[in-house]
């Protein structure tokens, strides 16, 4: 039983409102009629070809009131009037004019609502003074009640349509945000791989090929040193390897969040191998071999970093040791993290040779970098330094913390 009727007003709501409005109308049009045929109260003319026919435009006018209620309204009140007017039954062919009224006022604006509640009470009011039975003013209430409820409740259903439209515009605009949002994070991170595949790349790439052309240099002359340069290209790759299998693992975190394809370790050691300053002095042995000497140096109390800025702090060094390498020849760097109360402070300093020219681009890095520090609330500068050679220095706010300050060698 409860699925019949589950069924049935399913296939109701499914059904045209014209549909309903068509079965409205002649149902309305046929109960008047039955009704003028069979009430012989009152000395009312008898029904007639005529009486049928104002009758039929009174109420079947009722199907199309969607279309144009105003029109419809007026139609049925003025063959209701004729009706009246012309000596048949004042009750019948008032009630269409009220489905005519509501439909005005769910679509049509204040003014002409007034007006067709005006309409409507007039044809109440004059089917009360047709009627002679000495309650024109009951009749006229009557009609007033009659038309004042019809309004309040198309008011009410017009409002709910108002509200129910508000809605479905907030959920549009909700849901087209969400994709923005949505394409935004993709952008964001698409730049975030990016970012991070040139560090690697750039970085280890270089240094092979530095070390590479030490070798290929040497290899007859010095063959330790051709030798050594080979362990340095084959250390240097499968670093390179690691961090590159580590940023692709991260892309292929299946629906699970655990482990990576072949079954190996979860999340926390995929994001426990990610770069931080506790591997600057590998990064720094690394370039020495490269034939770049690295001098670091830490004051203040170290104290460990969220991961976010913890690879940073890497990733900006790497670069900034990357640039030397590549652009500042024979040249001698120094790395400084300086830990503050409440500010970490990362220099990276050469005393190499200036750029081919005054503010020559050096490709996508300062950029890169500038981004990084943006995401963690800090500032960077770079230039030229006044004795020669180039400098970065970029300063992140830091949780102050307790205890006073004390320098340490690496």
């Amino acid at each position: 039983m409860r699925a019949t009727m589950a069924a049935l007003a399913g296939r109701a709501g499914r059904t045209s409102p014209h549909t309903v409005d068509a079965v409205l109308a002649v149902a309305l049009t046929a109960f008047t009629l039955v009704w003028e045929a069979n009430d012989r109260s009152g000395g009312w003319r008898g029904p007639d070809a005529v009486s049928v026919a104002l009758t039929c435009a009174a109420n079947l006018p009722v199907a199309v009131r969607r279309r144009a209620p105003l029109t419809v309204l007026l139609g049925c009140v003025a063959a209701a009037a004729v009706h009246h007017a012309l000596g048949y039954r004042p009750s019948a062919d008032n009630f269409s004019c009220l489905f005519a009224l509501y439909t005005v006022v769910v679509q049509r604006p204040l003014p002409t609502v007034l007006a067709g509640a005006g309409l409507a009470t007039a044809l109440w009011w004059w089917a009360g003074v047709m009627a002679e039975d000495g309650a024109v003013l009951l009749n006229a209430a009557q009609g007033l009640a009659f038309a004042v409820a019809t309004c309040t409740f198309g008011l009410g259903n017009r409002r709910l349509a108002d509200r129910n439209r508000r809605l479905a515009e907030l959920t549009e605009q909700l849901r087209q945000e969400q994709e923005d949002r949505e394409r935004r994070a993709v952008t964001r991170e698409r730049v975030r791989i990016a970012r991070e595949l040139h560090d690697i790349v750039a970085h280890h790439i270089s240094v092979m090929s530095v070390q590479a052309g030490l070798g290929s240099y040497v290899v007859d002359s010095d063959p330790r040193t051709a030798r050594e340069a080979l362990t340095t290209i084959a250390d240097t790759g499968r670093e390179a390897m690691e961090e590159l299998r580590r940023l692709l693992s991260l892309l292929r975190v299946d629906d699970g969040g655990s482990g990576d394809n072949n079954g190996g370790s979860g999340d926390g050691e995929k994001y426990a191998s990610a770069p931080g300053v506790g591997r600057l002095g590998p990064l720094a042995e690394r370039l020495r071999a490269a034939g770049v000497p690295v001098d670091m140096r830490i004051t203040g109390a170290p104290r460990p970093l969220p991961p976010g800025l913890d690879l940073c702090v890497y990733r900006i060094v790497q670069e900034c040791l990357t640039n030397v390498l590549k652009h500042a020849g024979p040249a001698r760097a120094e790395i400084t993290l300086a830990y503050g109360a409440d500010e970490l402070t990362v220099r990276v300093a050469d005393d190499g040779r200036p750029p081919a020219r005054p503010g020559a681009s050096r490709g996508h890095g300062l950029v890169g970098m500038a981004e990084r520090v943006k995401l963690y609330r800090g500032t960077i500068g770079h230039g030229p330094r006044p004795d020669g050679g180039f400098e970065v220095v970029a300063a992140f706010p830091l949780v102050p913390a307790s205890g006073g300050s004390r320098s340490a060698a690496p």
